[in-house]
This record gives C-alpha cells, sequence and structure tokens, in this order.
C-alpha cells in the first residue's frame, strides 16, 4: 500500500512546504510548521477547479477606466460600537473573521448581532458546531427575546451546512467555530490547517456567489492553535479582533483588517449578565477611580484608529532592593520605557539606574503609538522627585533620543476630546500648537495649550 502523501504548513501564515524546517521561510517563525495529509486536497481538485474556470469564463479582463464604481451597499447591526469598527455596517457578501481567547465574548458579540438583525426581519442562520440549540437557546433568553427570523442549527459537517443554506438563502450567517467544522472529502481531523483553509475557501466562494455576509468565529490561544485564525487573514474582508482580560467587565473589539473601510478602528463594551453593552464614551470610563493630585499619575489623549481616547498612565519609581533594578511595563511597550529612562539620564540627569521602574496603562488598553512617549517621561519624572501635573491637564508627544518633543498625528482631534472632557490645559508639542491656532477650526477659548520644545521645558509645570 502507497504510503499517504502529507505536507507541512505554518499554522501562522499558511505557508505549505513538502518537507520540515525548523524556520518558516514565509514569515520566518521557528516551530510553527505542522504535518497534514495532503490527499483530501486532491480530491476536490476538480471541483475546486471547475470552480474557478466558471467564475472565470463570466468575466474577462477590463480597462481600469471602462469599470463603474458604486458605493458599497451597507446595513447596520443595531450595535454602534461594532458598526464603527466595520466602517458603517456589514456589506453583503463579504467574509468577516472575528478571533478572541476562548471565553472572551465573541459568540454573545455575535449572537446579540443576530437579535438585532432578526428584529429587523433579515434571516439570520446560526450554524455552531461547540454547542447544542438547546444550549444556545438557554443563553440567549439571558440576552432577551428574539424573533422567528433567527434559526439556529447546531451541525459540523461543511456538506450538510451548505444544504441547509440552499434551503433557507439567509442573508447573514454565523459559522461558530471554525476549528470545530470539517469537510468529508479531507483526510484530516477538524481544526487542522487542510480542513480550516478548506473550510474557509468554500465559505468565501459561498458568500460571494450568494451574496452572503458570513462572519467565522476563530479561537487564539497563548500556545497558538494548529490552525489558528492568523494563517486565514489574508482570505477574508474584515479581520475583528476581541481583546481583553475574560476575567474583567471590560472588552476591545479591534479592527485590523477591512477591506471595506478603515482598519485599527475600537469598539469598547462592558460584560454586564444580560450580554455586552455598549460604551459609548470611552474617555469617561477609562478614567473612573482616577485619584488627583497623586505623583506618578498623568493624563494622555491617545488614537486608536479615528478615534481619541482618555487614558491614566501610572509609573512608580523607587529605589531598588536587588542587585539588578526591576522594570516592568504594563500596557505599553516594555522596550520604549526603558528608553525613555535613559533618555532623562542623559538629558535631565536623573539618576534612574538604581531604581526600579514600573509602568501601568490604566484601563486594560494595549498603547504603543509614539504619542504616549511625553506622558511616560511625565509620570516618571513625577513619581521619581514626588511632584504632581494639574488635575485638569493632559499631554501628549513623541519624545527623542536627544529630549526633543516632536509633533504626532491628528492632534486637533486630541485637544478636542480634552475641551469635551472637560480638561483645561493641554502640553503637547510647540509645532502642533502652532498649526491648531493656525487653522483656526477648534474653539480653544476655555482651554490652555503649552506648546513645548524639549522635554527638560516639561519640568517647570510640575507643583
Amino acid at each position: 500500500m502507497a504510503k499517504e502523501k502529507t505536507l507541512f504548513f505554518c499554522k501562522d501564515c499558511g505557508y505549505e512546504m513538502s518537507k520540515w524546517q525548523g524556520q518558516c521561510p514565509g514569515c520566518h517563525a521557528w516551530n510553527t510548521l505542522v504535518e497534514a495529509p495532503a490527499g483530501g486536497r486532491g480530491k476536490r481538485t476538480a471541483s475546486t477547479s471547475g470552480r474557478r474556470n466558471t467564475a472565470a469564463g463570466a468575466s474577462a479582463p477590463t480597462k481600469i477606466n471602462e469599470i463603474e464604481t458604486q458605493e458599497e451597499c451597507r446595513h447596520e447591526t443595531g450595535i454602534k460600537e461594532l458598526d464603527r469598527v466595520l466602517g458603517g455596517g456589514i456589506v453583503p457578501g463579504s467574509l468577516i473573521l472575528v478571533g478572541g481567547d476562548p471565553g472572551i465574548g465573541k459568540s454573545t458579540l455575535l449572537l446579540q448581532t443576530c437579535q438585532l438583525l432578526a428584529a429587523k426581519e433579515r434571516k439570520v442562520l446560526y450554524v455552531s458546531g461547540e454547542e447544542s440549540a438547546r444550549q444556545i437557546k438557554m443563553r440567549a433568553e439571558r440576552i432577551g427575546t428574539f424573533t422567528d427570523s433567527l434559526y439556529l442549527y447546531s451541525e459540523t459537517c461543511m456538506g450538510t451546512i451548505l444544504d441547509a443554506v440552499e434551503e433557507l438563502s439567509p442573508e447573514v450567517m454565523i459559522v461558530d467555530s471554525i476549528q470545530t467544522v470539517f469537510d468529508e472529502n479531507i483526510d484530516a481531523a477538524p481544526g487542522s490547517v487542510s480542513q480550516v483553509r478548506e473550510i474557509t475557501g468554500t465559505l468565501l466562494h459561498l458568500a460571494k456567489s450568494k451574496n452572503i455576509t458570513i462572519f467565522i468565529v476563530g479561537h487564539v490561544t497563548k500556545e497558538g492553535n494548529v490552525a489558528g485564525p492568523r494563517m486565514l487573514e489574508h482570505m477574508v474582508d474584515t479581520v475583528l479582533y476581541f481583546e481583553g482580560d475574560k476575567t474583567a467587565m471590560y472588552r476591545m473589539l479591534r479592527g485590523v483588517k477591512n477591506r471595506f473601510g478603515s482598519t485599527n478602528e475600537v469598539g469598547v463594551f462592558e460584560m454586564r449578565g444580560r450580554g455586552l453593552a455598549e460604551v459609548p464614551n470611552p474617555s469617561e470610563y477609562m478614567m473612573q477611580g482616577r485619584l488627583e493630585n497623586e505623583s506618578g499619575s498623568v493624563v494622555v489623549c491617545t488614537m486608536e484608529g479615528s478615534r481619541p481616547f482618555l487614558i491614566e498612565v501610572q509609573a512608580l519609581v523607587c529605589q531598588t532592593s536587588f542587585p539588578m533594578p526591576r522594570r516592568t511595563a504594563v500596557g505599553t511597550d516594555y522596550n520604549r520605557v526603558n528608553l525613555l529612562m535613559a533618555v532623562l539620564e542623559k538629558r535631565l540627569g536623573i539618576r534612574l539606574g538604581d531604581c526600579d521602574a514600573y509602568v501601568n496603562v490604566a484601563g486594560g488598553m494595549r498603547v504603543v503609538e509614539p504619542a504616549l512617549d511625553l506622558a511616560l517621561v511625565a509620570a516618571l519624572f513625577s513619581s521619581h522627585h514626588g511632584r504632581v501635573l494639574g488635575s485638569g491637564t493632559v499631554l501628549f508627544g513623541e519624545v527623542g533620543l536627544v529630549g526633543e518633543v516632536r509633533a504626532v498625528s491628528q492632534a486637533e482631534r486630541r485637544v478636542a476630546e480634552a475641551v469635551k472632557t472637560g480638561y483645561d490645559t493641554c502640553i503637547l508639542p510647540e509645532s502642533n500648537k502652532r498649526s491648531i491656532l493656525q487653522a483656526g477650526n477648534l474653539d480653544v477659548s476655555g482651554m490652555k495649550l503649552i506648546g513645548v520644545k524639549h522635554i527638560r521645558e516639561l519640568l517647570e509645570y510640575f507643583a
């Protein structure tokens, strides 16, 4: 009996090869190659190639100037935070991947979306390979009432699911989760690279041919799944990641890819007993519990996509009792904190080499944009010297290696968010201050703008 042919796939990027290697040639990650049967892929060659030939025969190369464009038709889901991340609503015929850790709230968010879409008399099919229809019904009763436009289907066989789609012709379809669905023509276990890639390809063809909006759920674990969602990102139209600690109340829905809208948009949700609730003003809830006039605490305005957030940055600097100082950064880049501490030592003569330093971005968000630099410098200096900024002060700006404060993008929107939230003083790069005043688009009569060119100018504003 001939030996079954196998291929090796990268579980991060999906690159395939005939022999195992320690490093993936595609994404250069180490120890990410897994073995999977290749025989099943050959069994579908005829049908797959036929599908492609049919699609190819229906079109021909066209001059770009002869192609007519039109604005994408969107349907609002009824959840404003989700619509924001999607770019204004769902686009018919799109394939959307929703990823996140198990238990983070992906199924709850999609079930709430189904509830609102069904209430608008849109036919929705919810396919679950992890829960029975009875279990989904019990969870749905905690969320609220549903109409008869929502159909539940507990099934894992792709062929049977396609038959149900042909019969119902839904407008929206949920597949929860992609790792549980299998194709009986593929000689591999459910959740393997071969199965997930083939199932996703089938769903993509289904979405485009039937004009159905399809959400697929993918789990992400710290260890990394054999067929994790990252391998599918290039195949789908939109990628959403649900972030946050599942033991905490708040969740962040982040768009990392969107062919129909902007990327890096963020939606904020709060986990409650009846499901996920939207947080319309994230800046307000991020600042809850903040103590005023405490050293080591400053407020920064950061941007997530086109949305400004006011966030508290905390720092604790103290003499170390260890041979080597300890440095910890939560919610920001650890190496960036070390770099800014070196700038403080070199440019301001502040001795930090014998101090422990702990930095925390309150609220559970992770911020890596350069505009956080000035707030980190201010928080470290404030904690080390026991001096505080005024309670109504917000700041932002990028700090270079010589201590200069550089301009950042969307400064006007950051200042507008600070004005709306009630802050009266904003410390920002001098170049950003000039551009805001010259443009004259923003009413800053109630806001004191303080432009700084170097971090040493920042010190005189500490009490």
